[in-house]
């Protein structure tokens, strides 16, 4: 995993990219957020572990480190060896890591995560059917123990159930902060629990939680009102990824949708809003057209707009000159490249992505790629 070859190493542009920034009361050495990377390296009992620890004090430069997404209950868990946030010992693997991280002077927030119908029987506690607003089956597989299963048809969540998940959110928001982190990001995006509940081709209950768009977002933000019971208002941001039909979503008009879902996040001025651009990990154009202008989520949310997808150097400094963005969010890179500020500061070579690496394994891509310089 040697770095591209780069004839020469230019010095940073004026940008205040690489300035400090305060979200809220949260001061970031920088502008530029590791996003959330799904790794697969959990230990047993879903435990992040010493490797864990590693990888992310190596990328700790970054100004604000999302955490891979970890589930809130073990329902909420779709993917083998995803770390958790409600037992103990997970609780107490995430501390090594804040621990670890604000050593080094990083800031660090956990993305709360259920993945609602994309997960598997295989995957859920005594073999039951993963849930969703409806029973509706997503096209895909899951991998689990034994390899890919195309996924199943889920059990439509009943309406004395929502209370728990609320719940759920609630005490993995109190595990946060025991575990030392800075904040937390609810995930409402890319197809998972919450973002079903949005979309009006995953939700087709008639109940209160369904029909209507302020029904649809009525679980988001009930779990938005519990979290900030915990936390301060300016520590809890919220994914969302409104025009990408990853994980077998979409919906009919997804404007009016997410306008309504940011002006009602906007009132209860929580700290941060990342925005998913386009297809997530795709492009940044989808597939069929669309008139939906992201930009204006960013006009109505008056706090934090971290913009994510596909952003390169040059399209993270346009996007802080022109005050697109408070925020600029990189995933793939980070994982490649453990000193990517320092890499985009100076506009030096970037390691190559070893793919095969992406999920599960050891060490080997996901603690070992090289710094620009090496390390006592």
């Amino acid at each position: 995993m040697s770095a591209q070859n780069s004839s020469s190493i230019t010095p940073a542009a004026a940008s205040d990219l690489f300035a400090p920034y305060s979200m809220g009361s949260l001061p970031l050495a920088n502008r530029i957020v590791m996003a959330p990377l799904t790794r697969s390296r959990a230990l047993p009992g879903d435990v992040p572990g010493p490797l864990t620890v590693t990888y992310y004090t190596q990328r700790a430069s970054a100004g604000l480190i999302i955490s891979e997404a970890s589930q809130i209950s073990p329902q909420g868990k779709g993917y083998i060896q995803t770390p958790g946030i409600y037992s103990a010992e997970q609780i107490a693997g995430w501390k090594q890591v804040t621990e670890a991280v604000h050593a080094k002077g990083g800031k660090m927030v956990v993305q709360l995560w259920h993945v609602g119908r994309i997960s598997h029987p295989a995957l859920q506690e005594g073999g039951t059917l993963p849930v969703a607003p409806s029973a509706v089956t997503p096209k895909g597989w899951v991998f689990t123990g034994a390899g890919k299963e195309d996924m199943v048809t889920p059990r439509a969540l009943a309406l004395g159930e929502l209370p728990g998940i609320v719940a759920d959110y609630r005490r993995a928001a109190q595990n946060a902060k025991a575990a030392g982190f800075d904040g937390v990001e609810i995930h409402s995006a890319n197809g998972y629990l919450l973002d079903q509940f949005l979309r009006d081709k995953t939700n087709l209950r008639n109940d209160r939680y369904g029909g209507s768009i302020e029904n649809r977002a009525r679980l988001l933000l009930e779990v938005i009102d519990a979290v900030l019971e915990v936390w301060e208002k300016d520590r809890v941001g919220v994914r969302l990824s409104p025009i990408s039909a990853v994980n077998d979503i979409d919906d009919s008009n997804p404007e009016p949708l997410f306008t309504y879902a940011v002006q009602e996040l906007a009132k209860r001025d929580i700290g941060f809003l990342h925005i998913v651009e386009g297809m997530t990990g795709g492009p940044r154009i989808p597939g069929k057209p669309s008139d939906f202008d992201l930009d204006k989520l960013r006009r109505i949310f008056p706090n934090t707009y971290i913009a994510n997808n596909g952003y390169t150097r040059e399209m993270a400094i346009e996007a802080r000159a022109s005050n697109r963005a408070d925020l600029i969010a990189f995933g793939k890179d980070f994982i490649s490249n453990p000193d990517l500020v320092e890499r985009l500061r100076r506009n030096a070579p970037l390691n190559a992505l070893d793919v095969a690496t992406l999920y599960g394994g050891d060490a080997h891509g996901y603690t070992d790629y090289p710094f620009l310089e090496a390390r006592s």
